[in-house]
């Protein structure tokens, strides 16, 4: 099958959080399965910086009142996948992806609307189109919305299926009504039918509405999803839709993530040879300035994004007592300012123990997934969560809350069977009682060594994942059923 992905951010392009790992796996093992992958992404200021890439098409965008123009570079074919960037300078020449010092662009609407103009006007140079077009959350939504609208009656979309991503729901794309003109929508699309949202635009909203099948990256979210607590007000829309709506577990890249061959790690090891953990730990605890470091000490371990989601509000409510205990925390990550704050203030205020650097360091991640002990995601939600499927295979047992993905990944450890430490309840008491089970479960040797062998026999790579998103893909190509129709109103 011919299969597009259009997405906002793909390694090795551009990362700011798991989607970026998706995109740039997923469409890799699909190719390894025999279908033929192309991947379209925004050429950010960061994107290959100062390299020339060879342009393969000019496209023009329908904006009103003036027409916009853009370049489509080729990002080099590897892996059976080809990439193509969106090079527009106005737009996406910037700093940031989505934002400058943690205010989101004004224009992003106009941005990604741009960006999916230039991706549905690229696809009509080829001489067929793709079989599906596989959208990515919010910022690629706008791709069913035009199909739907502008492009309904052109003959070369008539037989594509689109499948969109929802990777995390609480980020919608929420515009002002203004932005239906910004993007040359038509006015009959602000609608409840439509993508009217309380007054706004809603593009992800757009996006589950005028898909043909719609999945999320956990069966769990899956479910969550459909209800008030975790629907964030689209619940209902998802539930009109649930008879085309799954849940897939993201995979992971071992490419990338095996600590055998890890090249960031002081030395590699092995579920048959653990040695090199613990050189991990005295590497990594030194790095951060742990002095006379104690490798007896259990450490803690945190790489994420700073942000209300992650659930460091209860960290915040248990600092005093768990940094009482003989231990480490070890936190890498960087989002909004309170919890960058927060993490600053613990910093000072436990010295040697509470170990922070607030950056995007790629090469540190690997070396706290490899260095800690135990690594902890005390989620309010999370989608799916890549850092504990991380955590299993470089023997880093997870404590993590029962949510989405982290509940489907992590088996609660009973001694013999299991691979981490859940707790259910969204409180500091839930909380501190898990990360108490796992320290004493440390505290002995033999059954510690249990769970880190259980954790290192885990297998969450791409293979099954992908044949279950080529399924989908299958069923959508054969199946005579498209999304609604937009009137133009």
């Amino acid at each position: 099958m011919k299969i597009c992905f259009v997405a906002s951010e793909g390694v090795p392009f551009a990362k700011t959080g798991g989607l970026a790992d998706v995109v740039g796996a997923l469409p890799k093992a699909l190719a390894a399965q025999g279908h033929a992958i192309e991947v379209f992404l925004p050429r950010y200021r960061a994107t290959m910086a100062g390299k020339q890439l060879s342009s393969v098409a000019h496209v023009t965008l329908p904006f009103r009142p003036e027409l916009k123009f853009a370049t489509i570079e080729d990002g080099g074919q590897a892996a059976g996948v080809h990439p193509y960037l969106f090079n527009s300078p106005e737009y996406f020449d910037r700093d940031g992806l989505y934002q400058a010092q943690g205010q989101d662009y004004p224009d992003n609407a106009r941005r990604f609307g741009a960006f999916c103009l230039g991706a549905l006007e690229f696809l009509k140079r080829f001489p067929s189109p793709p079989d599906v077009i596989h959208c990515h959350d919010w910022q690629a939504a706008a791709v069913p919305i035009y199909l739907r609208s502008l492009y309904r009656e052109d003959p070369f979309f008539k037989n594509v299926r689109v499948m969109f991503t929802i990777h995390n729901l609480g980020y919608q794309g929420l515009f002002p009504p203004s932005a239906l003109e910004d993007l040359a929508l038509p006015a009959g699309l602000f609608t409840m039918q439509g993508i009217e949202f309380y007054g706004k635009v809603n593009l992800l909203k757009g996006g589950i509405i005028y898909s043909d099948f719609i999945s999320t990256v956990s069966r769990k979210y899956a479910e969550e999803i459909q209800t008030p607590e975790y629907g964030c007000g689209l619940e209902g829309v998802l539930r009109s839709r649930k008879d085309r709506l799954t849940g897939i577990l993201n995979g992971v890249d071992y490419d990338d993530w095996d600590p055998a061959t890890d090249k960031f790690l002081p030395m590699n090891y092995t579920a048959n040879d653990l040695r090199g953990k613990q050189t991990c730990k005295a590497e990594l605890l030194k790095k951060m300035g742990a002095v006379n470091p104690r490798l007896e000490r259990p450490a803690i371990g945190i790489v994420s994004r700073f942000a209300a989601q992650k659930g460091f509000d209860l960290i915040a409510e248990i600092a005093e007592p768990l940094m009482a205990k003989e231990l480490y925390v070890v936190a890498l990550g960087t989002g909004e300012p309170q919890y960058e704050n927060l993490f600053r203030q613990m910093a000072a205020r436990y010295p040697g123990k509470f170990l922070a650097r607030i950056a995007y360091d790629n090469a540190l991640a690997h070396q706290i997934e490899a260095g800690a002990d135990m690594f902890l995601m005390p989620s309010r939600y999370e989608p799916c969560g890549l850092n504990q499927i991380y955590s299993l295979k470089y023997g880093t047992p997870p404590v993590v809350r029962a949510t989405g993905g982290l509940d489907d990944t992590i088996k609660d450890f009973n001694g013999k069977a299991g691979t981490g430490f859940k707790f259910t309840e969204y409180s500091a008491e839930a909380l501190f009682g898990a990360l108490q089970r796992a320290i004493e479960t440390y505290r002995r040797q033999a059954a510690w060594h249990v769970i880190v062998q259980n954790a290192m026999s885990q297998d969450f790579s791409w293979t099954q994942s992908a044949r279950e998103y080529a399924a989908v893909y299958e069923r959508l190509a054969k199946s005579g059923v498209q999304g609604p129709a937009v009137g133009v109103g």
